[in-house]
């Protein structure tokens, strides 16, 4: 497989962002299906990668995802979305054995076994919006039950998702770390759970990792309202993080994504306080102040991310004061016409996408955010 194949398999950074684009707006009927089938063909030109290295945001469940999400709306899509459900069968069942041995062994995780991006969590958030295999997606929901459980390591406890590895290559960890955000950490685990709760799926140990969860947060949570991006073995160890300036409000890391989380699983679980006080962070986060920090447009740091989950934080809330914060979001959002090309986490095509649902806010695409 070429550079540029692999590239365009990328909905993190390549042309299969700009496919979710025009299936959106063909979905809106701002574009055509026509353009969709040009687009779509451009993404497969060559082998869809189905190795051990594919995820959601890259490889055959990228592009199962793409297919899926036009034959949603147009079945002439539908034949060639049924056609990668074996591989994206196949491979997520690889993936599990592996991930099960590994806990097992006792060896720590990796981002790319578990995260939104690459790993499991992802997977499951494809299996789960569509009817792919239920009982696949039932596996990878015991998986990240099981991923939840603590574990020993160098002589104490960690969390079940503690990696060695550090979270930015600039960024040293030494002894790794435990992380608390959307894409990479906790609320994306919780997210998946809470969401699949809410769709009428649930296993066995599955609510009580949602409490787990959702205990973790309470013990991190500081005094000013917020959670560190992660914790190191020190801090874990001390029970206090070091951070000493706040996360910024995005939907990857800081207030944004967790509070989002939190209400999902409140929802989940049918707890009211929770809800409230989700919601109240969130709309802690939609300050001026707060959102003044945000020099970045994009969905992973920037204001659409913030946008597009704070919308549906909005449309599930018990209070009406997070819709009326939107308009405010959504003037900045339109204030910045994009950003460099690029896939859909930092270019245009996440920009692009959080400004069509500015007009059209029926949930679809950002399924692949853990969001909806």
């Amino acid at each position: 497989m070429t550079a540029d194949t692999a590239l365009n398999q990328s909905l993190a950074r390549g042309a299969a962002a700009e496919a979710l684009v025009h299936i959106e707006r063909a979905r809106s009927g701002t574009g055509t299906w026509d353009t969709v089938r040009t687009c779509l063909r451009h993404v497969t030109t060559g082998p869809i990668d189905a190795s051990d290295q594919a995820g959601l945001y890259y490889g055959a469940p990228a592009i199962a995802f793409l297919l899926h999400r036009a034959a949603t709306h147009h079945p002439g899509f539908r034949a060639a979305a049924e056609k990668l459900n074996d591989p994206v069968i196949k491979l997520t069942q690889r993936r599990l054995a592996a991930a099960h041995a590994r806990i097992d062994r006792g060896d720590p995780a990796t981002f790319t076994e578990y995260d939104l991006f690459y790993g499991l969590t992802g997977i499951g958030a494809l299996l789960l919006h569509y009817s792919i295999d239920e009982r696949l997606l039932a596996d990878v929901l015991h998986y990240v039950v099981r991923l939840t459980q603590p574990r020993h390591q160098g002589g104490g406890e960690v969390p079940g998702w503690w990696v060695n590895h550090d979270p930015d290559q600039i960024i040293p960890t030494p002894g790794g770390h435990a992380n608390f955000g959307m894409a990479h950490g906790a609320a994306g685990l919780l997210a998946f759970l809470a969401l699949a709760t809410i769709h009428g799926h649930e296993v066995h140990g599955q609510h009580e990792a949602i409490h787990g969860l959702l205990n973790w947060f309470d013990g991190w949570r500081q005094d000013d309202a917020r959670w560190p991006q992660w914790i190191t073995r020190g801090e874990l160890r001390s029970g206090r993080p070091n951070h000493a300036e706040p996360a910024r409000p995005s939907w990857c890391y800081g207030n944004v994504g967790i509070a989002r989380a939190l209400q999902l699983a409140a929802i989940a679980i049918a707890e009211q306080h929770r809800q409230q006080a989700a919601e109240s962070t969130l709309l802690d986060s939609l300050t001026d102040a707060n959102l003044a920090r945000l020099t970045d447009p994009g969905l992973c740091h920037g204001i659409a991310g913030v946008y597009q989950t704070a919308l549906r934080a909005a449309q599930d809330a018990r209070t009406p004061l997070l819709a009326e914060q939107l308009a405010r979001v959504r003037t900045l959002l339109a204030e910045h016409p994009g950003t460099a090309l690029g896939g859909l986490l930092t270019g245009s095509p996440g920009v692009t996408l959080a400004q069509l649902t500015t007009q059209h806010p029926t949930p679809g695409w950002d399924t692949c955010l853990l969001i909806t």
